[in-house]
């Protein structure tokens, strides 16, 4: 009996789930289809976007894909779906068409236009409530990323005619919120100061009323997590975090910046190795071989690691390999990195086109002669990665993404290249203050000058002895090539009346060029025409009243640059030489002119870096001419530290008139041992030795002994600026020259 009733229970559900399922699937013929509501979209178009026939059946699955299609049209708010003796019945309710956008509260124009790109409503479109609350998130995200933390967003809808409506925003900005202060936290390793160098964003001063990077941004602050993280990695802090940022509300409008540092443990480069394809010849890359030996047991650096990929694609490359990867396999063992660089060959295919997508403003000629691979090539990965870092090194973009796609043949590809353009204007201005006087500079830069990728430079630098104004136009892919084109115009005007007895007034104009001849190598060549002026002081020597007058010069020019610095900026380690010689070509004094300059940059240990230069300039006239005045050659003041600039050496009477020759040598190293825990300072200790001699018309005025000095510096961060203290101690000296034991400057750039 047990059993039946448990028989009988089973078969009552299977009948009851076959009716639902019948149900289910029960299809109904449509004869005729009915759409009401409708205003502005036609029927024709309902009807086409439900895909729905005459004479086809139509299950309740049906009517629900119906429904989720015409929802997913983006142009009704409400809609039913029934069917009824045969007939599909669908009523819909249109969204309203917006009409007009309007926004209240933003004065800057170009910060309006910026904030409509990023709006997905727009006139003409239809209203969606969903999309309308998207896009205040968008808004409010927008004007935090531009420092406008404390705005308000409040939107108002307007009813018009004809099922039409306006968006109304208004738009609180208020105060942009400061970075008052910003801090590092955990274990960081190194000071404060330094770090802060290396980040965009900086602290909020009264005088950098020019500088945006002083309002929280959160795109900045992003970016900035990055080029911390770069900088632990150069220093081979292999396994670094940087775990956090935030802001700290300090009052209304302002913020501490936080970053949260775990350095973790510094590791040292182990073994090192390359794995080539059978048929690569392993002799071709010997030389970076070798290169590996030196950097055994010597701190991990992702740039070093860089270098080596760029020297091996260079090789490879060269040698003509078409379908290859370059890839980087690391593996820690112990406290050192085990490296191997292996490079791969690839199914060969071509490229069949590249599509530039995105430059509103750059020309795509600009972004083209970036790309080292061209349609119909073979394709490189070494040459695709490196077209995409030179596109972004131009520093036109906030963005540069590629996709490859298969293209119409079988073996090729389609590259398509993606780029979001940002503003590349810049105004700068910088003021100091010190011992060797006040100066004052300005200037306005655009670095992307109708998009054809030209860099306009106008400045103005004014201190105690001279006013310069320069105006420069540059082209860096003149014609399409890899050669700079320079274009300049400048006036200056020198008053040394009361140190060297003369005044000068100077007005030329240059063209020059200059590219990379060899890794790491330019040569540059450039020629500069001027017209001086040249006024003497009525108690000068009368071998210098004769060089009173008006003088025109033109000079060819030629430039030598090997550079191996690890980096332009707070270079750690490397070396430049640069040697730089002027010819005269038409020239009233015909006189030729060389320098020549070293440094050497060397880490020792954390948080050090030692710096040791020598400096050679000469000045002489191929006539035997006296050389003008204002060509005479004078010490730099950062290159001997303990004596006043400009009142070194030759001395015709009361004034010093300089040389035809100056050389020095400088070493400095800085100390953090001391007031290790003390932040934004830093001591340094120097010693230098330099000399200034050879008067043409006089050699008796000749005062040839090598003056030296050592001293220590202090580099502090204070509130109203970089303030430099140095305290030095002559060593060697003349009677003649004027010493100076302490200096100090105070100014910033902004």
């Amino acid at each position: 009996m047990t059993m039946f009733k448990s028989i009988y229970k089973i078969n009552f559900f299977l009948i009851i789930f076959f009716f639902i399922f019948i149900h289910t699937l029960r299809a109904e013929i449509v004869k005729e289809i009915n759409i009401k509501g409708n205003q502005r979209i036609s029927t024709e178009t309902i009807n086409m976007f439900t895909g729905v026939s005459i004479n086809e059946d139509l299950s309740e699955n049906d009517l629900n894909k119906i429904l989720k299609k015409l929802y997913q049209t983006n142009f009704f708010d409400l809609v039913s779906v029934k069917i009824l003796n045969q007939v599909l019945f669908i009523n819909v309710k249109e969204y309203p068409i917006i009409q007009n956008i309007n926004y209240e509260g933003i004065k800057s124009s170009k910060l309006l236009e910026e904030l409509k790109k990023n709006i997905i409503l727009k006139p003409r479109s239809s209203f969606n409530e969903i999309l309308l609350d998207k896009d205040k998130k968008k808004i409010k995200s927008f004007l935090k990323n531009r420092g406008y933390y404390f705005s308000k967003v409040e939107i108002s809808i307007q009813e018009l005619q004809d099922n039409k409506i306006d968006i109304n925003y208004n738009i609180s900005l208020g105060e942009k919120a400061r970075i008052k202060k910003i801090s590092f936290i955990g274990e960081k390793i190194f000071k404060d100061k330094k770090l802060k160098g290396i980040i965009l964003s900086e602290e909020y001063k009264s005088w950098k009323f020019l500088s945006g990077k002083k309002y929280l941004n959160e795109e900045v602050i992003n970016y900035d997590k990055r080029l911390l993280k770069n900088f632990y990695l150069n220093k081979g802090y292999y396994n670094v975090k940087v775990n956090s940022s935030y802001a700290k509300v300090i009052n209304d409008q302002s913020f501490e910046l936080i970053f949260n540092i775990d350095a973790n443990s510094k590791l040292f480069f182990g073994d090192l190795k390359i794995d080539l394809p059978d048929d690569f010849s392993k002799s071709n890359y010997e030389k970076v071989e070798k290169f590996f030996k030196k950097l055994e047991n010597e701190p991990y650096s992702i740039n070093r690691i860089e270098d080596i990929v760029e020297k091996i694609e260079t090789i490879t490359i060269d040698e003509q390999y078409e379908s290859i990867k370059a890839s980087v396999n690391e593996k820690v063992v112990s406290n050192k990195i085990n490296i191997n660089f292996k490079i791969e060959e690839m199914e060969k295919f071509f490229i069949e086109r590249i599509n530039i997508f995105g430059n509103n403003i750059t020309r795509e000629s600009v972004i083209r002669n970036q790309i080292e691979i061209d349609e119909g090539d073979p394709f490189n990965e070494i040459l695709y990665a490196k077209s995409l870092n030179n596109i972004k090194a131009l520093n036109f973009f906030e963005e540069v993404n590629a996709n490859i796609l298969d293209g119409n043949q079988f073996n090729t590809k389609i590259i398509d290249i993606e780029i979001t353009e940002k503003p590349t204007g810049e105004i700068f201005a910088g003021v100091g203050t010190g011992t060797d006087g006040s100066n004052f500079s300005f200037g306005v830069k655009e670095n992307n000058y109708l998009g054809r990728g030209v860099k306009i430079d106008s400045n103005l630098n004014v201190s105690d002895e001279r006013i310069k104004g320069k105006f420069l136009v540059s082209n860096p892919n003149y014609k399409n090539s890899d050669k700079n084109l320079d274009l300049s115009l400048e006036a200056t005007s020198i008053d040394r009346l009361a140190t060297s007895g003369y005044k000068s007034n100077v007005t030329g104009f240059g063209i020059g060029t200059n590219f990379e001849y060899l890794d790491d190598f330019r040569f540059g060549l450039a020629t500069r025409n001027s017209i001086e002026k040249i006024s003497v002081d009525s108690s000068a020597s009368s071998r210098q009243k004769k060089q009173e007058g008006n003088y025109f010069d033109s000079y060819l020019g030629l430039d030598f640059l090997y550079d191996k610095r690890n980096q332009n900026y707070q270079t750690t380690s490397g070396f430049y030489s640069n040697y730089n010689i002027n010819l005269p070509v038409v020239s009233d004094t015909n006189t030729l002119t060389n320098v020549y300059n070293y440094k050497v940059f060397k880490e020792l240990y954390e948080n050090n870096v030692s710096t040791f230069s020598f400096l050679f300039k000469s000045a002489s006239s191929l006539t035997n001419d006296d050389i003008k005045l204002s060509e005479r050659l004078y010490i730099p003041g950062k290159k001997l530290r303990g004596f006043e600039s400009g009142k070194i050496g030759p001395k015709d009477g009361s004034d010093y008139i300089g040389g035809n020759y100056v050389s020095s040598i400088n070493a400095t190293t800085t100390i953090p041992m001391i007031l290790e825990n003390v932040q934004n300072v830093d001591i340094v200790m120097f010693a230098d030795a330099a000399n200034v001699w050879g008067v043409d018309y006089d050699s008796s005025l000749d005062k040839s002994g090598i003056r030296s000095s050592i001293g220590i510096g202090i580099d502090w961060l204070t509130v109203v600026g970089p303030l430099t203290f140095s305290f030095a101690q002559p060593i060697t000296k003349e009677p003649s020259d004027i010493e100076e034991s302490f200096r100090f400057n105070i100014g910033t750039s902004f």
